[in-house]
């Protein structure tokens, strides 16, 4: 249990609320893309790519058909860079800590909102570049956020799939701006007030969030930020490697009156896998595989949203309004869906384990029901979305909030649980950076439909639906993982199988 005085849970509790608070404001802006798409689109953002056609009959109307597509275009770099650049974000988070690597977010936030202020319809290719900025920043604001959930360690699942929560329910934000945007508010202004808070940021790194990590299992006077003085001794960057040596190894806490050190030098030479052998084991091809299908399946309907309600209403200006004010305001419940997966993943918290059961495999345990609950929302979502019924897409826009947050939530969650804390960051944009490569196929799917099946996506909504039949494999994999570690201590004394003894070959 973790354990603080008085004025450092008012740290680690205005540490926790803050990053909510920036999660949700500003992280995962770029998934709010389908609202302002319709602003855009009524400031006549990639305008020139419309066209007016004659038909058969001689009669005529224009084909925004291109104009969707460079939307799409725009949406599916963002996305992209998202995933693939979190490699590269993981390894500077942790090579050189929180404070370097809030630095370099903020930046390029701070940018992308600045070039959408001066941007017009005139220069609609700044496009290409602010949402780039902005979702590359947002998913650094993110990952720095997750390690708060060090500090809570029996919730630290649940502080996790918080915060993704809240990286889900932020794409409510451009609502607001579409809304404003109705009261004759430009969204130039509404960009500069969003840089402006960029100002927050720079307060909250430097008070509020450590200059390096926060070691999972912290000591009880751990403290950081400037102006709550410095920190213990044990705060210094060799104790947090030794922390997270232990959390990789299931040691939740430590002897103090022994020779900790020494004890620690030893597992971490002889049972801490290296970063080769995660990315080489079963766990993360399954893994990988689990989140990029899924992953693949939302951005494409994220990407292609305001063509597809446009194709169902008919072309009603009014009726896709509606449609996308409700998408959005479904995207503000994604905080208050994650906590649930959250749930889930420590719910054995508290209760006594098995045998010779290391924490670690309890969590890993729970993490199968996490797995498969995730798996089956995505695919009641896939199927909602094939049928092409206006009114189901309420249905759909439920569901897809609900498996989002889960998602995003349970993949941070399960690196954290199934591979050691010392890899987190490039464990995790690792697998963001593969999946990203495969997310690039929802651009030649977006094609097809528009030159090959008339605009009509039901035949590669199917496809997709069958693809996601596969990330059930994930949870079946891990299941059978733990109940093979199960009969093992049921044969006799421990044996350290470890979680990634199970090496492709």
């Amino acid at each position: 249990m973790q354990r603080c005085g008085g004025g450092n849970k008012i740290l680690y509790g205005l540490t926790l609320a803050t990053g909510i608070a920036e999660c949700l404001g500003f992280a995962g802006l770029v998934f709010g893309f389908a609202s302002l798409v319709f602003v855009l689109k009524q400031d006549g953002y990639f305008s020139q790519m419309c066209v007016n056609v004659t038909a058969a009959n001689n009669t005529s109307y224009t084909d925004c058909s291109g104009q969707d597509e460079h939307f799409s275009l725009v949406f599916t770099i963002a996305s992209f860079l998202i995933a693939f650049l979190s490699l590269p974000n993981g390894y500077l988070f942790d090579r050189f800590g929180t404070m370097v690597t809030r630095l370099l977010g903020i930046t390029l936030y701070a940018i992308g909102t600045l070039i959408m202020a001066f941007s017009s319809a005139a220069y609609s290719m700044l496009l290409f570049v602010a949402f780039p900025c902005l979702a590359v920043g947002g998913i650094i604001l993110l990952l720095t956020n997750m390690q708060i959930g060090n500090l809570f360690s029996a919730h630290r699942s649940t502080i996790i799939t918080i915060y993704n929560g809240a990286f889900d329910s932020s794409s409510s934000v451009f609502l607001i701006v579409k809304v404003l945007y109705e009261q004759n508010i430009s969204i130039q202004t509404s960009f500069l007030v969003l840089s402006f808070c960029s100002i927050i940021h720079l307060l909250r790194t430097f008070l509020l969030m450590p200059r390096t990590h926060i070691p999972y299992s912290p000591p009880s006077d751990y403290s950081y930020g400037l102006r709550f003085g410095k920190s213990d001794a044990r705060d210094k960057e060799e104790t947090e490697k030794m922390r997270q040596v232990a959390a990789a190894t299931g040691l939740a806490e430590l002897d103090e009156k022994a020779d900790a050190q020494g004890q620690l030098e030893n597992i971490s030479e002889e049972k801490v896998p290296s970063f080769r052998s995660c990315v080489q084991s079963w766990f993360f091809l399954w893994h990988l595989l689990w989140l990029s299908l899924m992953q693949l399946r939302h951005y494409l309907f994220i990407g292609t949203l305001n063509p597809t309600l446009n194709r169902l209403a008919n072309n009603d200006p009014a009726l896709v309004s509606q449609f996308t004010n409700a998408f959005a305001i479904t995207q503000l419940c994604g905080i208050l869906c994650a906590p649930w997966n959250g749930v889930l993943l420590d719910r054995h918290k508290g209760k006594p384990r098995a045998p010779g059961e290391t924490e670690r495999e309890a969590d890993l345990r729970s993490a199968v029901v996490s797995l498969f609950v995730t798996a089956l929302q995505c695919l009641l979502f896939s199927v909602c979305a094939t049928v092409p019924v206006l009114p189901l897409q309420y249905l759909t826009f439920v569901l897809q909030v609900l498996n989002r947050s889960f998602l995003y939530g349970g993949h941070a969650a399960f690196i954290s649980i199934a591979f050691p804390a010392c890899h987190f960051g490039k464990l995790y944009g690792t697998v963001m950076s593969l999946s990203a490569l495969i997310s690039l196929i929802q651009y030649p799917c977006f094609t097809l439909v528009k030159n090959s099946l008339n605009r009509d996506p039901f035949y590669v909504d199917i496809a997709l639906t069958f693809l996601v039949l596969l990330v059930f494999i994930h949870p079946l994999n891990v299941f059978l993982h733990c109940r093979r570690m199960s009969r093992e201590r049921q044969k006799g004394p421990p044996v350290n199988l470890g979680l990634l003894t199970e090496a492709k070959t």
